[in-house]
């Protein structure tokens, strides 16, 4: 898990702020939804109304993925699709 917290001094107050991973680690897949493991713990469940190509795709398909960028995103080279990460979080 990646958080960096930064302590941060404004105007004479001291805070913490957690700066997030938008890297994933891992991906699965339901029926109807794809969970994308970030590396700093959250997990992001998509419907995958939202992408046709991975909704009408095969499980052999949709097994066949790889990250592109450290992570920053996801190809499927079978059915020519690619997701970048920190779009889904939009």
């Amino acid at each position: 898990m990646k958080i960096i917290l930064n302590f941060l001094k404004q105007n004479g107050m001291s805070t913490w702020a957690i700066t997030k991973s938008h890297n994933a680690i891992n991906l699965s897949f339901s029926e109807d939804k794809m969970v994308v493991f970030l590396e700093d713990g959250r997990e992001l469940a998509v419907p995958l109304e939202w992408f046709p190509n991975l909704r009408d795709a095969t499980n052999e398909q949709l097994a066949n993925w790889r990250f592109i960028g450290n992570g920053e995103g996801i190809h499927w080279p079978e059915l020519d699709e690619d997701i970048l990460v920190e779009r889904l979080l939009d």
